[in-house]
């Protein structure tokens, strides 16, 4: 076949082919011979149109570079390993990373709890596999288990409606605000701009009633650790839009006045809001709607396995009562009726009738919520509540064996203990030597040098025995070793504070000293 193609076209035709293998976007077009042909790199191709070789450092001298000088080079630098050295080089940094597949996990409040991996199995059907975007029509087995997962978390938690949408807990809390706002603003009560969060609450408690725009009430614990009702009292106003409590709060303790407190916030016209942080506790035995709580958000990872943090994809969906079901992010799924055909259910999406908006795509991070289904699908009311039963045994025995103070009590799934006249920070680094990973460390502050500690329902006698081995030999040791360690750890103790100010977050910026 001839070529009527200009020397100058084919020319352009290998840089394009050229281009394209050095960005490893395609597979290579030329021949072996042709490619011999291409330089990409500093040789002279000359100024000759029918020369053996083009210069694309010369195409772009010719026509300018779409990119910044800074953002282009002449080479491209690429390690140069076998296949066995690359995988016993991630082998052995597997070996070095400590995860919950590792060994006890016991970081109070977060909640690090094991996921089976039977989820993982169902999540990965190809079943599962469903793109959002098609009808409704044919994607009605999906649509049937988000419905069907809503219920499930509508009786969980003693709530009317659920919401699936958000991605992660802390975007949980910021649409309960959300629809807090929309609530009194429909009920033109626009005035109450306050939200009142103990002083123990998660940190995302504050910054989700800011970022509603919302002024943020501290209310302080009284002796036992608890709401100080005398302090909410004085708090509550005409200007309160809701008070948001964990419960167990973050010392493990029960709001054992729940429900009188939940009558004063109802009597100003304010909502109740439950972090459901806590919910790990309380699973099969109590509901948040039955103590008077009027929105909630449950963090899937903390009470339901699926995977926690990373930055990956999470969920959050938020419960309410039916009062403010009509403001939920849109869309949700419900049940429209029966198939006249086959008698089967059909289920739509829909939008709420005065909704505040999409939060998230679709339906949620569709495939950790599958795993939140399968989760407790399988367990099933008695499993759930053997898993919350088994919480706070676990919680309790461990502190049993401990010598740290424990300063509040009685404790449900977690426990706050005080590390004393030690570093609560130095503790933690000196359990890592001892192969356990250490609880949460200073906080709440109403605890000095806390050691905040959730085993979970997941460990056996004999892991809670080496973890609280590990306490104790750490509870004996004198400050020198403390601040030396770790010493039996890949890395040694770092900057936490400038890693996390000034980050570097590529190779070629270890050798960067600045």
């Amino acid at each position: 076949m001839s070529d009527d193609r200009s020397d100058d076209d084919a020319a352009q035709s290998r840089y394009d082919q050229a281009r394209f293998i050095e960005n490893g976007e395609y597979e290579p077009l030329l021949s072996e011979k042709d490619q011999t042909r291409v330089e990409i790199g500093d040789g002279d191709s000359g100024s000759d149109a029918d020369s053996d070789s083009y210069s694309l450092d010369a195409r772009h001298d010719a026509d300018g570079s779409p990119l910044p000088d800074d953002l282009t080079r002449d080479s491209l630098e690429l390690p140069e390993l076998s296949e066995p050295e690359l995988a016993r080089h991630y082998t052995r940094l597997s070996q070095m990373i400590y995860g919950i597949d590792s060994g006890p996990y016991p970081l109070g409040s977060c909640t690090m709890k094991y996921n089976p991996k039977f989820t993982e199995d169902v999540a990965a059907l190809p079943s599962a596999a469903v793109h959002p975007d098609r009808s409704e029509e044919s994607i009605q087995g999906t649509l049937e288990l988000l419905s069907r997962l809503q219920d499930y978390l509508g009786r969980i938690g003693g709530m009317d409606a659920v919401t699936l949408q958000p991605p992660a807990g802390a975007a949980g809390e910021f649409v309960g605000i959300r629809v807090a706002a929309a609530y009194h603003e429909h009920n033109d009560e626009g005035h109450r701009d306050e939200v009142i969060i103990p002083e123990s609450a998660h940190g995302t408690n504050f910054a989700s009633a800011a970022l509603g725009g919302y002024d943020v009430v501290s209310l302080p614990s009284d002796d036992e650790g608890r709401a100080d009702r005398e302090a909410l009292e004085a708090a509550l106003s005409e200007h309160t839009a809701a008070l948001m409590l964990t419960n167990p709060n973050t010392l493990g303790l029960f709001e054992r006045d729940i429900t009188e407190i939940a009558a004063m916030v109802h009597d100003v016209g304010g909502l109740l809001y439950y972090d459901g942080a806590n919910l790990n506790a309380l699973l099969g035995r109590a509901r948040p709607g039955d103590m008077g709580f009027d929105v909630m958000h449950y963090n899937v990872h903390k009470t339901f396995a699926t995977p926690h943090g990373g930055g990956g994809p999470g969920a959050g969906p938020v419960g309410v009562v039916d009062e403010l079901a009509p403001f939920l992010p849109a869309p949700r799924v419900r049940k429209r009726g029966e198939d006249s055909k086959g008698g089967d259910p059909v289920y739509e999406r829909f939008d709420p009738e005065h909704t505040i908006g999409k939060v998230h795509g679709f339906d949620g991070n569709w495939l950790v919520l599958l795993k939140a289904f399968a989760y407790i699908a399988r367990l099933g009311d008695e499993g759930l509540a053997d898993a919350s039963a088994s919480a706070v045994l676990n919680a309790n025995y461990l502190a049993e064996r401990i010598e740290y103070d424990i300063p509040y009590g009685p404790f449900h799934h977690e426990f706050v203990a005080s590390a004393g006249e030690q570093d609560a920070a130095d503790v933690a680094k000196r359990m890592l030597d001892y192969g356990v990973h250490p609880p949460t460390t200073k906080w709440p502050e109403i605890v000095p040098e806390a050691l905040m500690t959730e085993p979970t329902e997941i460990e056996s006698k004999d892991t809670l025995d080496r973890l609280a081995a590990a306490f104790n030999a750490v509870a004996g040791e004198d400050d020198a070793t403390l601040e030396a360690a770790p010493e039996r750890t890949t890395a040694r103790r770092i900057d936490q504070t400038s890693a996390a100010r000034n980050p570097r977050l590529s190779w070629q910026a270890l050798s960067d000293d600045s």
